[in-house]
Protein backbone atom coordinates (compact mmCIF):
# COMPACT_ATOMS: atom_id res chain seq x y z
CA UNK A 1 0.00 0.00 0.00
CA UNK A 2 1.81 3.05 -1.19
CA UNK A 3 0.99 6.93 -0.07
CA UNK A 4 1.86 10.40 -2.12
CA UNK A 5 2.59 13.20 -0.24
CA UNK A 6 1.26 16.93 -0.80
CA UNK A 7 3.16 19.23 -2.59
CA UNK A 8 3.60 21.69 -0.18
CA UNK A 9 3.59 20.99 3.71
CA UNK A 10 1.68 24.55 4.28
CA UNK A 11 -1.31 23.89 1.51
CA UNK A 12 -4.90 23.71 2.30
CA UNK A 13 -6.11 20.23 1.65
CA UNK A 14 -9.41 20.53 0.10
CA UNK A 15 -11.32 17.36 1.14
CA UNK A 16 -13.89 15.54 -0.10
CA UNK A 17 -17.44 15.16 1.87
CA UNK A 18 -18.54 11.68 3.05
CA UNK A 19 -21.53 10.15 0.93
CA UNK A 20 -24.29 9.60 2.70
CA UNK A 21 -23.81 5.42 1.99
CA UNK A 22 -20.31 5.12 3.27
CA UNK A 23 -20.62 7.17 6.39
CA UNK A 24 -23.69 4.52 7.58
CA UNK A 25 -21.85 1.62 6.18
CA UNK A 26 -18.94 2.71 7.87
CA UNK A 27 -20.97 3.20 11.34
CA UNK A 28 -22.36 0.00 10.47
CA UNK A 29 -19.12 -1.65 10.40
CA UNK A 30 -17.72 0.36 13.30
CA UNK A 31 -20.70 -1.27 15.63
CA UNK A 32 -20.00 -4.41 14.03
CA UNK A 33 -16.33 -4.94 14.83
CA UNK A 34 -16.31 -3.38 17.85
CA UNK A 35 -19.05 -5.59 19.62
CA UNK A 36 -17.73 -8.85 17.77
CA UNK A 37 -14.16 -7.86 19.22
CA UNK A 38 -15.33 -7.10 22.82
CA UNK A 39 -17.45 -10.10 22.93
CA UNK A 40 -15.82 -13.07 21.16
CA UNK A 41 -12.38 -11.81 22.19
CA UNK A 42 -13.34 -10.83 25.80
CA UNK A 43 -11.68 -13.86 27.24
CA UNK A 44 -8.05 -12.27 26.25
CA UNK A 45 -8.87 -8.86 27.41
CA UNK A 46 -9.62 -10.51 30.94
CA UNK A 47 -6.49 -11.94 30.99
CA UNK A 48 -4.37 -8.97 29.78
CA UNK A 49 -6.88 -7.15 33.03
CA UNK A 50 -6.14 -10.14 35.32
CA UNK A 51 -2.34 -10.15 34.19
CA UNK A 52 -1.91 -5.86 34.71
CA UNK A 53 -3.80 -6.78 38.11
CA UNK A 54 -1.29 -8.89 39.11
CA UNK A 55 2.22 -7.05 38.10
CA UNK A 56 2.02 -3.65 39.12
CA UNK A 57 -0.16 -1.38 40.93
CA UNK A 58 -2.98 0.39 39.96
CA UNK A 59 -6.10 0.66 37.73
CA UNK A 60 -6.31 -1.80 35.03
CA UNK A 61 -8.16 0.49 32.60
CA UNK A 62 -6.10 4.12 31.83
CA UNK A 63 -8.41 7.12 30.95
CA UNK A 64 -6.66 9.37 28.61
CA UNK A 65 -8.52 12.84 29.24
CA UNK A 66 -8.24 15.83 27.28
CA UNK A 67 -7.58 13.65 24.12
CA UNK A 68 -8.54 15.41 20.81
CA UNK A 69 -11.21 13.82 18.55
CA UNK A 70 -13.18 14.80 15.00
CA UNK A 71 -13.01 18.92 14.29
CA UNK A 72 -11.10 19.53 17.66
CA UNK A 73 -13.74 18.30 20.49
CA UNK A 74 -12.23 16.87 23.42
CA UNK A 75 -13.33 13.67 24.63
CA UNK A 76 -11.62 10.63 27.29
CA UNK A 77 -10.21 7.36 25.43
CA UNK A 78 -9.77 4.32 26.96
CA UNK A 79 -7.03 2.00 27.15
CA UNK A 80 -5.12 -0.61 29.34
CA UNK A 81 -3.05 0.82 31.16
CA UNK A 82 0.84 0.08 30.56
CA UNK A 83 2.73 2.41 32.33
CA UNK A 84 3.33 2.82 36.48
CA UNK A 85 1.02 5.74 38.67
CA UNK A 86 1.50 8.62 39.08
CA UNK A 87 3.83 8.72 36.35
CA UNK A 88 5.92 12.28 35.32
CA UNK A 89 4.81 13.31 31.63
CA UNK A 90 7.35 16.19 31.13
CA UNK A 91 9.45 13.69 29.10
CA UNK A 92 6.91 12.54 26.53
CA UNK A 93 5.57 16.45 26.15
CA UNK A 94 9.60 17.31 25.24
CA UNK A 95 9.50 14.13 22.61
CA UNK A 96 6.22 15.25 21.16
CA UNK A 97 7.25 18.76 21.30
CA UNK A 98 10.32 18.17 19.12
CA UNK A 99 8.41 15.60 16.74
CA UNK A 100 5.74 18.31 15.41
CA UNK A 101 7.71 21.24 15.66
CA UNK A 102 10.90 20.30 15.03
CA UNK A 103 9.82 17.01 12.53
CA UNK A 104 12.82 15.34 14.36
CA UNK A 105 13.32 11.76 15.68
CA UNK A 106 13.10 11.04 19.38
CA UNK A 107 15.93 8.52 19.15
CA UNK A 108 18.21 7.15 16.46
CA UNK A 109 19.34 3.91 16.70
CA UNK A 110 21.78 1.58 14.94
CA UNK A 111 20.26 -1.29 12.55
CA UNK A 112 22.32 -3.88 10.76
CA UNK A 113 25.21 -1.19 10.45
CA UNK A 114 22.81 1.60 9.23
CA UNK A 115 21.72 4.40 11.36
CA UNK A 116 17.78 4.22 11.70
CA UNK A 117 15.07 7.17 12.96
CA UNK A 118 12.76 5.84 15.28
CA UNK A 119 10.01 8.51 15.22
CA UNK A 120 8.71 7.10 18.72
CA UNK A 121 9.52 7.52 22.74
CA UNK A 122 12.11 4.10 23.03
CA UNK A 123 13.13 2.61 26.81
CA UNK A 124 10.26 4.70 28.58
CA UNK A 125 11.14 4.41 32.03
CA UNK A 126 7.72 4.99 32.77
CA UNK A 127 5.98 1.75 30.76
CA UNK A 128 6.18 -1.57 32.99
CA UNK A 129 7.37 -4.92 31.67
CA UNK A 130 4.18 -6.09 30.20
CA UNK A 131 3.23 -2.55 29.33
CA UNK A 132 5.75 -2.59 27.17
CA UNK A 133 4.52 -5.52 25.25
CA UNK A 134 1.00 -4.36 24.91
CA UNK A 135 2.24 -1.49 23.28
CA UNK A 136 4.55 -3.09 20.74
CA UNK A 137 1.42 -5.47 19.44
CA UNK A 138 -1.26 -2.14 20.06
CA UNK A 139 -3.09 -4.23 22.16
CA UNK A 140 -3.25 -2.23 24.90
CA UNK A 141 -5.73 0.44 22.16
CA UNK A 142 -8.54 -2.42 22.60
CA UNK A 143 -10.64 0.00 25.06
CA UNK A 144 -11.04 2.05 22.43
CA UNK A 145 -13.66 -0.13 20.80
CA UNK A 146 -15.60 0.93 24.00
CA UNK A 147 -15.23 4.98 22.56
CA UNK A 148 -15.84 3.60 18.81
CA UNK A 149 -19.20 2.19 20.31
CA UNK A 150 -19.78 5.53 21.69
CA UNK A 151 -19.19 7.61 18.35
CA UNK A 152 -15.93 9.54 19.66
CA UNK A 153 -13.70 7.29 17.33
CA UNK A 154 -13.74 4.93 14.79
CA UNK A 155 -12.09 1.65 13.84
CA UNK A 156 -10.10 3.60 11.10
CA UNK A 157 -8.96 6.65 10.67
CA UNK A 158 -5.80 8.84 12.10
CA UNK A 159 -5.02 8.65 15.53
CA UNK A 160 -6.30 10.95 18.10
CA UNK A 161 -3.53 13.35 19.62
CA UNK A 162 -3.53 14.96 23.55
CA UNK A 163 -4.30 18.08 23.77
CA UNK A 164 -0.87 19.73 24.36
CA UNK A 165 0.22 18.27 20.83
CA UNK A 166 -3.08 19.43 19.21
CA UNK A 167 -2.00 22.94 20.54
CA UNK A 168 1.17 22.80 18.54
CA UNK A 169 -0.27 21.70 15.73
CA UNK A 170 -0.21 23.90 12.45
CA UNK A 171 -3.65 24.72 10.50
CA UNK A 172 -2.85 22.12 7.85
CA UNK A 173 -1.86 19.59 10.91
CA UNK A 174 -5.72 20.07 11.92
CA UNK A 175 -7.08 18.68 8.71
CA UNK A 176 -5.88 15.03 10.02
CA UNK A 177 -8.87 15.65 12.64
CA UNK A 178 -11.50 16.53 10.09
CA UNK A 179 -12.86 12.92 10.57
CA UNK A 180 -13.29 10.59 13.71
CA UNK A 181 -10.09 9.39 15.06
CA UNK A 182 -9.56 5.41 14.78
CA UNK A 183 -7.92 2.89 16.60
CA UNK A 184 -6.06 1.70 13.21
CA UNK A 185 -5.68 4.08 10.14
CA UNK A 186 -3.06 3.73 6.96
CA UNK A 187 -0.11 5.43 8.55
CA UNK A 188 0.12 2.48 10.69
CA UNK A 189 -0.10 -0.11 8.33
CA UNK A 190 2.35 1.87 6.02
CA UNK A 191 4.76 3.81 8.06
CA UNK A 192 4.26 3.34 11.66
CA UNK A 193 7.18 5.02 13.82
CA UNK A 194 9.03 5.19 10.76
CA UNK A 195 8.36 8.43 9.47
CA UNK A 196 8.32 12.24 10.26
CA UNK A 197 5.21 14.11 11.66
CA UNK A 198 4.47 16.08 8.72
CA UNK A 199 4.98 12.94 6.98
CA UNK A 200 2.33 11.15 9.12
CA UNK A 201 0.47 13.83 8.42
CA UNK A 202 0.52 13.79 4.65
CA UNK A 203 -0.24 9.76 5.28
CA UNK A 204 -3.30 10.99 7.32
CA UNK A 205 -4.91 13.31 4.41
CA UNK A 206 -4.20 10.60 2.05
CA UNK A 207 -6.60 8.26 3.48
CA UNK A 208 -8.83 11.12 4.41
CA UNK A 209 -8.90 11.93 0.60
CA UNK A 210 -9.22 8.46 -0.92
CA UNK A 211 -11.37 6.78 2.54
CA UNK A 212 -14.16 4.08 0.91
CA UNK A 213 -15.34 1.17 2.53
CA UNK A 214 -12.79 -0.91 0.52
CA UNK A 215 -10.09 1.02 1.89
CA UNK A 216 -11.36 0.59 5.63
CA UNK A 217 -11.37 -2.71 5.36
CA UNK A 218 -8.23 -3.44 3.67
CA UNK A 219 -6.49 -1.04 6.60
CA UNK A 220 -8.58 -3.20 9.17
CA UNK A 221 -7.08 -6.75 7.50
CA UNK A 222 -3.46 -5.32 7.50
CA UNK A 223 -3.70 -4.24 11.00
CA UNK A 224 -2.79 -7.67 12.67
CA UNK A 225 -0.50 -8.67 10.33
CA UNK A 226 1.68 -5.68 10.76
CA UNK A 227 1.19 -4.70 13.69
CA UNK A 228 0.42 -7.19 16.19
CA UNK A 229 1.92 -10.17 14.31
CA UNK A 230 4.81 -8.77 12.29
CA UNK A 231 4.98 -5.97 15.05
CA UNK A 232 6.41 -3.48 12.51
CA UNK A 233 7.29 0.13 14.17
CA UNK A 234 6.61 -1.14 17.60
CA UNK A 235 8.79 -0.14 20.52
Amino acid sequence: MQFQKTRSASETILLCQESLGYTFCKRLLDIVVSLTALILLSPLWLGIALAIRLTSPGPVIYRQRRVIGKNGREFTAYKFRTMCVDTDDSAHKNAVAQFVQDNKAPVVVEDHGRIKPIYKIVDDPRITPLGYHLRRTGLDEAPQFINVLRGEMSIVGPRPPLYYEYELYNDWHKQRLSVLPGITGLYQVTARSAVSFDEMVHIDLEYIRKRSLWLDLKIMFLTPINVIILRKGGY
